[in-house]
């Protein structure tokens, strides 16, 4: 009995060697395309991942401000100068020598006041023969009244004689006598006329030796001293007499300021300000606006302003400098922007805003002052708008952004995995297999 014949009926014939080969190759096959289509529908996932990402980093990040309101008073400050509410300059209105004078500079005079004396010996002696002359046409006067009263009564007689006792010849004659007696007497009352008017004159320019305080004030300047020859005049329109004394009225005080046309719109009578000046650091004044010049200055395009301001205790001097804080109303609609927001283009001025979708819109815009790293924007913007601060100077109208600090889909984590290395090496393991 052969091996064959002891072999249990039930056991399985060996298989052939061959025929499990083919077996594990096509299951290795079928697993090889499935990874590799598996590897290739994942990479075309990503790269489309990828190529949604660069559009979506190509979208420009913009940081975005809100507009500021402008202050509840805009704040205007200017140089000024600060004058007298009266002030003049005294000259001698005749020629002589100052024969005294009694109040110095610094001391506070009343209306009238007798400032000096000039001692003008020529104007004393063209009165003293102007009075003779005068007096001698008096006396001109008189004879020449005697002398048309006698005529007068002489032609009278000869007028009222009896017909026939003189003649006509005699009595035209006494009446023409009598008419050039009434000529000579006319004469020489316009002779004391016209003595008497240069006797008035005279005697004006010998008030004028009084030399006095036009109103209430201090002398803030003397320019003369007791024996100076004192020549009339002005030292203007052909008088080349010096200034004698300065008397200035310091009750009340005028304040002169020139604003620039730009900012003038806000300048209105009864507008108040603050003075500030140098010598008094811990002081402060206050002012009004009582008038302007209504008429802007051609050389330097500015407003002259007057503001008047109290003094009582004479602190503020004629000729001091000051500056002028002005309050102006502000403009509810005024906002202000960094001037790192405005755009400058063929348009003019403008401002990039975010609008609806993320689109921007470039609004022009009208700015009013400069405040350095600021301006004031008058018209185009509201407190509301969303501004881009910094714009890219590619960026246009209709151009889609990202605002910083949001977070949008560019930056999910899918995104972050199609291009991470580790990722990479899944994504590409399969089509080494295939090779």
């Amino acid at each position: 009995m052969t091996s064959e014949d002891h072999r249990p009926e039930h056991e399985t014939p060996p298989v052939a060697p061959s025929r499990n080969l083919r077996r594990v190759g096509l299951v290795a096959v079928v697993a090889a395309i499935v990874i590799a289509v598996f590897g290739i529908l994942q990479r075309r996932g990503h790269e489309a991942e990828v190529a949604q990402w660069t559009r979506q980093q190509a979208i420009p990040t913009v940081a975005i401000i809100t507009p500021r309101p402008g202050p509840s008073a805009q704040r205007l400050v200017l140089p000024g100068t600060v004058q007298a509410w009266y002030e003049a300059p005294i000259y001698a209105r005749v020629s002589g020598y100052l024969k005294n004078w009694y109040f110095d500079y610094g001391a506070h005079v009343k209306k009238g006041d007798l400032l000096g004396e000039i001692d003008a010996p020529d104007v004393d002696a063209q009165l003293a023969a102007t009075q003779a002359k005068l007096n001698s046409a008096r006396a001109e006067v008189n004879v020449r009244e005697a002398e048309r009263q006698f005529a007068e009564t002489t032609y009278a007689r000869w007028r009222d004689s009896p017909k026939g006792v003189v003649s006509v010849q005699e009595q035209e004659g006494k009446q023409a006598d009598y008419n050039s007696a009434v000529a000579r007497l006319n004469a020489a009352t316009a002779e004391v006329a016209a003595d008497q008017g240069e006797v008035d004159r005279l005697k004006a320019l010998e008030e004028f030796k009084r030399i006095t305080a036009p109103f209430d004030g201090v002398v803030t300047a003397r320019e003369t001293d007791i024996g100076a020859l004192i020549n009339a005049g002005s030292g203007t329109g052909g008088g080349n007499g010096p200034e004698l004394f300065r008397v200035a009225d310091i009750h009340k005080m005028r304040v002169y300021v020139q604003v620039p046309q730009q900012l003038s719109a806000g300048i209105r009578q009864g507008l108040t300000a603050v003075l500030h000046l140098p010598q008094y650091p811990d002081k402060t004044f206050k002012a009004t606006v009582a008038t302007t010049s209504n008429a802007i200055n051609l050389s330097a395009r500015t407003l002259l302003v007057e503001l008047q301001a109290d003094n009582p205790d004479s602190l503020l001097q004629p000729g001091a400098y000051t500056r002028v804080d002005f309050e102006l109303p502000s403009n509810p609609d005024v906002v202000r922007v960094p001037t790192s927001a405005l755009i400058f283009r063929e348009q003019g001025m403008e401002v990039a805003v975010v609008g609806p979708g993320d689109k921007i819109e470039l609004k022009p815009v009208t700015l009013g002052r400069n405040l350095g790293t600021e301006v004031e924007v008058i018209k185009g913007l509201t407190v509301a708008d969303r501004v881009v601060n910094s714009p890219p100077d590619s960026l246009a109208a209709g151009d889609a952004v990202r605002i910083a600090g949001e977070q949008s889909d560019a930056g999910s984590g899918s995104v972050g995995q199609a291009i991470n290395p580790a990722s990479e090496d899944v994504a590409t393991a399969p089509e080494s297999k295939q090779h």
